[in-house]
């Protein structure tokens, strides 16, 4: 959206209906899951507005949990109709911005493995076993410690490097610190291959010099959604 998205506060509900914008099935591009395939959830709506948001999530539609669950088992099966997608993505936009604790619960009856991705402003919730991989996002004034309810669930911490920003040109400690929570370095698609290639070098010297995990958006390597 690259920043051209209303912010959305909040939603209230009790999470059996919710906005969604696309299911769709892929290989996990980035973080800890890179290359599983995966059934991807995209929630309608954000809360920040990122001026490098490369996704869109807005003219979304509200659906029934129930069949939400229906459409991932549909997508998670070959032409065979084996079960070939073992792990659910929910993302956004900002899926904390919704109740998606039934939509878990009912993800992990089905033996689905779940990682949210979120920006860590927001927290509900959560059955246990959902990995939260948290990218915390500088709006100017500085990274601020994330709230210490997600920081105690979040599997594993995922910056944004941009050589040229000098709000995502470093790693802060947010508070993984005290936790030991394992960070990501991921180089900001800007557009522009110079650039582009400029901030991967920066993300790798940066995870060779701190002992980072380098995380390249592989599905735009390879082409797919």
């Amino acid at each position: 959206m690259q920043g051209n998205n209303p912010i959305r506060p909040p939603a209230k509900g009790d999470g059996s209906r919710l906005e969604v914008k696309h299911l769709f099935p892929t290989l996990q591009g980035e973080g800890p899951y890179t290359g599983h395939p995966a059934v991807f959830v995209r929630l309608g709506g954000c809360n920040l507005a990122c001026h490098f948001c490369d996704t869109d999530f807005e003219n979304f539609a509200t659906h029934a949990v129930e069949d939400i669950v229906a459409n991932v088992i549909a997508l998670a099966q070959d032409a065979l109709g084996q079960r070939v997608r073992q792990l659910v993505v929910i993302t956004g936009g900002e899926p904390l911005r919704q109740n998606i604790a039934p939509l878990c619960a009912k993800l992990q009856d089905e033996g689905f493995k779940i990682q949210i991705e979120t920006n860590g402003t927001l927290y509900r919730p959560l059955p246990e076993g959902v990995d939260i991989i948290c990218s915390p996002k500088n709006a100017g004034q500085g990274y601020g410690a994330l709230r210490d309810d997600i920081l105690q669930r979040v599997t594993a911490l995922k910056f944004i490097i941009s050589k040229h920003d000098e709000r995502y040109n470093h790693v802060a400690d947010v508070g993984q610190s005290r936790y030991q929570t394992p960070v990501y370095v991921q180089p900001m698609d800007e557009q522009d291959d110079d650039r582009n290639m400029e901030n991967r070098l920066h993300a790798l010297a940066l995870a060779e010099r701190h002992g980072y995990i380098l995380s390249l958006q592989t599905h735009k390597i390879l082409g797919i959604e």
